[in-house]
């Protein structure tokens, strides 16, 4: 009896560790199955962060432990990426600060969570070589492209809005391959464009009458920044913060040695390394301590000087009919959200 009982308890003590084994393994399993298998990301075709975190394989080192896929969306403008969030075809994107407020406005359900870089001479007003343009009031009545609701675009409006010659010059709304077409066929007196496009341009007898970087000391502040959906971000967190991570490990990698990074970028985009370094040094690079200063962003307790630079830049946008409403300071600053930036951050001072 004393046997049959011993016998029997072992045999309920092994089915409890079989138990115990099955729901931790399922346990595990689950937290696994929880992760998406695949991220998408819109990306754009300059010399940033972004591309050097893609040709080194940083996308990889940051969710492929995780058993997630990186896959990369290339668009030529913020337009495009607006287009595929609202059908809800991407989780990040890159964009120009233009774009990332017609989103908001639109009511796209995403929110700001990086600065790649603010523009500088990257983005530029260039003329040709050989016409006797040389002030911006030479341009009237002439044909100027540049990709519409862009970066470009809002400079270039405040340039024209400036010199009293909004009326009098004729825009065209072209993406940047266009922009290279258009002005190989002499079709355009004038473009404001950014690189690598811009590039193009002046090695085809173009030469820059004025840049993003004069405008930048007027006061007029531009940048590249990273959108994430709502919806995935508040399902998946901490993957929010890891891509973070990745695009803080490749914006060290120019801070700390911008020839190797040009070397890097120049491999993506097919230039020189010379190329790349000239246009990698045509915008301000920030580290994640700048970006979350009140210079920029800001922190999740006191938002930054960037939520007035966008609620400025979205007034402007509603006077010039370009959106129908802008949104108050108040949900400027709830829609930049530095939270990310602030946890990645937090997990260095842990290591």
């Amino acid at each position: 009896m004393v046997y049959m009982k011993s016998k029997l308890m072992k045999s309920l003590l092994f089915f409890a560790l079989i138990i115990m084994i099955t729901l931790i393994f399922t346990s595990c399993n689950k937290g696994q199955q929880d992760l998406p298998k695949e991220i998408n990301i819109g990306i754009l075709r300059v010399p940033n962060d972004e591309t050097i975190a893609i040709e080194q394989g940083l996308f990889d080192k940051y969710f492929s432990d995780k058993g997630i896929q990186c896959n990369f969306i290339v668009f030529d403008s913020g337009v495009e990426a607006n287009q595929a969030f609202a059908s809800g075809s991407i989780d990040f994107a890159t964009m120009g600060n233009i774009n990332s407020i017609i989103a908001f406005v639109r009511n796209l359900d995403v929110e700001l969570i990086w600065i790649h870089e603010v523009l500088g001479d990257i983005e530029a007003l260039v003329v040709r070589e050989n016409d006797e343009i040389n002030s911006i009031n030479d341009l009237v009545g002439k044909k100027i492209a540049t990709p519409f609701a862009s970066t470009s675009h809002y400079i270039l409006l405040n340039i024209l809005k400036e010199a009293g010659i909004e009326e009098k010059v004729q825009l065209l709304d072209m993406k940047t391959t266009e922009i290279v077409a258009a002005w190989s066929r002499g079709d355009i007196d004038a473009a404001y464009t950014w690189q690598p496009s811009l590039g193009e341009l002046i090695e085809n007898g173009g030469r820059v009458l004025i840049s993003s970087e004069d405008m930048l000391e007027r006061g007029y502040i531009t940048a590249n920044v990273a959108l994430v959906s709502k919806n995935f971000s508040e399902k998946y967190p901490d993957l929010v913060v890891s891509f973070i991570d990745c695009l803080a490990e490749a914006n060290d990698i120019y801070l700390n040695d911008p020839e190797r990074a040009a070397e890097i970028v120049s491999r993506n985009l097919g230039i020189s390394p010379e190329t790349a370094l000239i246009q990698m040094q045509g915008s301000i690079w920030l580290t994640r301590e700048e970006m979350i200063s009140q210079k920029y962003m800001g922190t999740s307790e006191k938002p930054g000087n960037f939520v007035r630079v966008m609620k400025d830049t979205s007034d402007f946008l509603k006077a010039q009919g370009f959106i129908e409403n802008s949104p108050s300071l108040e949900e400027f600053s709830e829609y930049i959200n530095p939270y990310y930036i602030e946890k990645s951050l937090e997990k260095d001072d842990e290591i």
